[in-house]
């Protein structure tokens, strides 16, 4: 079984079986999407004017590093995204399906 396999079965048993855990999950994880953008936002905004204001010296300074821990900021907030996502498809699901029909007696 690949690495893959195992994250998606142990992502599957442990968030999107429940309702209740696919909520709290993608609560959390849209709140952390969220933070990371606005961060990303910002961050990337004061490195660019610096850049502009300081050219090189700006980059040996640190932004050049800074700007590369961006990218990271950006895949992790891209992961937090997929993860609501995944959750909120769940709970979209749950609540559209029809509940199941009795059983006739």
């Amino acid at each position: 079984m690949k690495i893959s396999e195992r994250l998606h079965s142990l992502f599957f048993r442990l968030v999107l079986r429940r309702a209740w855990t696919a909520f709290l999950v993608g609560g959390l994880a849209f709140l952390a999407s969220a933070a990371g953008t606005i961060n990303f936002v910002y961050i990337l905004k004061a490195n660019l004017a610096l850049v502009l204001d300081y050219g090189w010296q700006a980059l040996n300074d640190g932004v050049a590093r800074q700007l590369v821990e961006m990218l990271f900021v950006g895949y992790a907030s891209l992961a937090g995204f997929l993860v609501f996502k995944a959750c909120e498809h769940r709970l979209v699901r749950g609540l559209s399906q029809a509940p199941p029909a009795a059983p006739d007696e």
